[in-house]
């Protein structure tokens, strides 16, 4: 017999509308323990879906999809939308090659809005929408999810400041921070039924339109009575700043109770402003561990449901943000004026350690990047040595920031940027193949460790004996060290030779985590009577001294590397080598500069050709 019988019933939004209100609580629960069962075993986004699945089931009761287009913030909240939308089986390789995409995307289903893989975008995404269909004439709402998380970046605000009049709009705060007993009472309750009847809508714009019509005093009196009107909310909601950007605001409402909120989001279908509703929620609501610590189940690669952690104070498993964070904590003992920044990434960047042991040090600004490179910035003018860790594919949302608030004042503030290169499940949104070439181009000195061993000597030497002054970054990958990178060990140098051979007129050169695939095409070309030297870079950019000195005797150069072409370290050394009266033939094996698949990183380098093989046909001259 199914477990999920409910849920086996529906395959479009139809499907869903079809079934009694009644069994809607029956529903999400199915959806949350089919929700639970399949990310532990695929991995994904888990407690912010169990969070959103009764707001999403009541937007998809009272909406019509895609007539009415539902456009998340972040976007990993969309699990229960791509389920109610026909994709169930496509869970099975969530985030795989092949599978559904972890985020919205309208390539995969015409009922995804918009593709959304970073925050703070939902609502200038949807007012645009939204004025698009205005000025198309195109019925239908527009919806923004919006969790409390984007409330911190400021590009909300930016667009809630030009909302215009657009009665097609409702932004939906998902605010899982607040608690619903202190918030949710009983004349608060009454107060959002009463206001979000068809009857209220109806009266209020009637009223309002007799009375301005009163000739000398009727704008006056409507203008006293909506003054009076948001005094009483003030004193009730104690949040009208919605109110005074030009929303109506409803809520707190109970983001958990199904049955209501398809009511209410009926309801307001007759609005004539645009309406912001404010639900509490629960994140990671209905799995224990991920209620205790919704951060660690943000993004969970597959676990055992059975034995699932709780306490938030265990680390992570094994990897270069564990070893990174235990190594900064070490650092801040011997150096006072050390701080640590994250932008909502505590655990993700390994800096939950700094935080336990140097609370006064250690600052989360929210999901706010902008801000805090530039609030790196101000501290560090101010004499402090501040660390931003933070993910490479969130880097880019600082491009600004670094360029004018960091590299014009040459000020010391240090990148720990995190998931460098090339990214598994995220796909398109979350790569981090950008940050070589945006950097450089910034003047910034970056180092690319590929072990531990690398990341604990050039972390202690970018922050304790550092020569000059002016922003630094260390770029290392997700996960754990790779065997083979491991036993190459630190030599401290800024780039070192780990393959030479007698008489080799091919070098292969490369960083980080590919300089393996470097390490086993020369082996195999070797087998093959193809002798090849491995050049590998710690320190690529600028580029060390005396490394084009050493490529000189070379006739044909290959650079590898995880990163986009243009603009890439590759190009950089090709013009250096030029510039040096270098000629032979130069090979650049890279990321072209477009959308990558969400698959793990091996398929993605055997499609990009950075695997060893690609790497050997490159030389040998043979197509893929």
């Amino acid at each position: 017999m199914s477990q999920t019988p409910l849920l086996d019933l529906i395959h479009s939004p139809a499907d869903l509308k079809a079934l009694p209100a009644d069994q809607m609580p029956a529903l999400c629960g199915e959806i949350r323990e089919f929700l639970i069962d399949s990310v532990s075993r695929t991995g994904g986004h888990l407690s912010s879906n169990l969070g959103t699945i009764e707001l999403t089931v009541a937007l998809h009761r009272a909406l019509h999809s895609p007539v009415d287009k539902l456009v998340f913030d972040v976007g990993h909240q969309c699990y229960t939308h791509k389920l109610l939308t026909g994709r169930r089986e496509g869970f099975a390789h969530l985030r795989q090659d092949g599978g559904l995409s972890g985020f919205p995307s309208p390539f995969e289903s015409e009922h995804d809005a918009f593709v959304a893989g970073h925050g703070n975008t939902s609502l200038s995404v949807a007012i645009g929408i939204a004025q698009a269909k205005k000025l198309r004439g195109d019925p239908g709402k527009v919806v923004a999810i919006v969790g409390d998380g984007a409330f911190t970046g400021g590009m909300v605000y930016e667009g809630m400041n030009n909302i215009s009049v657009l009665n097609n709009l409702i932004v939906l705060l998902n605010d899982n921070k607040m608690s619903i007993s202190k918030n949710v009472g009983s004349v608060a309750r009454y107060l959002t039924v009463l206001r979000t009847s068809p009857q209220y809508f109806r009266a209020k714009e009637n009223l309002e339109n007799v009375l301005g019509a009163i000739p000398l005093i009727g704008r006056g009196t409507v203008q006293l009575l909506q003054g009076a009107k948001q005094t009483l909310r003030r004193q009730i909601y104690h949040s009208t700043m919605f109110e005074e950007m030009g929303f109506q605001y409803i809520g707190p409402v109970d983001g958990h109770d199904v049955i209501a909120l398809e009511e209410l989001f009926t309801n307001l279908r007759h609005q004539t402003a645009p309406l912001f509703i404010h639900a509490v929620t629960i994140k990671g609501k209905g799995f224990t561990p991920a209620e205790k610590n919704p951060g660690e189940f943000h993004g969970v690669s597959a676990f055992d449901v059975e034995h699932a952690k709780t306490d938030p104070d265990i680390a992570p498993p094994a990897s270069f943000s564990t070893e990174f964070g235990s190594c900064l904590v070490e650092l801040a003992g011997q150096q006072e004026r050390l701080c640590a920044i994250t932008a909502a990434m505590k655990y993700g960047t390994g800096l939950q350690f700094f935080y336990r042991k140097y609370p006064r040090r250690f600052f989360d600004v929210g999901m706010a990047e902008q801000h805090a490179v530039t609030f790196a910035a101000g501290l560090a003018s101010a004499g402090m040595l501040p660390v931003v860790g933070i993910y490479s594919t969130f880097l880019q949302r600082a491009y600004d920031q670094l360029l004018n608030d960091v590299r014009l004042m040459k000020l010391d503030v240090l990148l720990a940027v995190d998931r460098a290169g090339l990214v598994p499940g995220d796909g398109e949104t979350h790569q981090g193949v950008y940050d070589p070439a945006f950097l450089s181009q910034a003047g910034v000195f970056v180092v690319s460790p590929a072990n531990y061993a690398e990341l604990r000597f050039w972390l202690q030497k970018l922050v304790l004996s550092f020569e000059g002054h002016g922003p630094r970054a260390i770029r290392y990958p997700r996960g754990a060290e790779r065997p083979a990178l491991a036993a190459l060990g630190c030599s401290g140098r800024p780039y070192d030779w780990p393959a030479r051979q007698t008489g080799s007129k091919t070098v292969l050169i490369s960083y980080g985590s590919e300089s393996e695939d470097a390490l086993v095409a020369a082996e195999m070309l070797a087998g093959q009577g193809i002798k090849a030297d491995v050049c590998r870079l710690v320190q690529i950019h600028p580029l060390p001294a005396g490394l084009c000195e050493g490529l000189a005797g070379y006739e044909t150069i290959l650079f590898a590397e995880e990163c986009i072409g243009c603009g890439g370290i590759g190009e950089q050394l090709s013009a250096a080598l030029l510039r040096a009266g270098w000629q032979g033939r130069f090979l650049h094996a890279c990321v072209p500069n477009e959308a990558l698949p969400h698959a793990d990183v091996a398929t993605m380098k055997q499609v990009l050709g950075l695997d060893a093989q690609g790497l050997i046909r490159l030389v040998k001259g043979e197509s893929a």
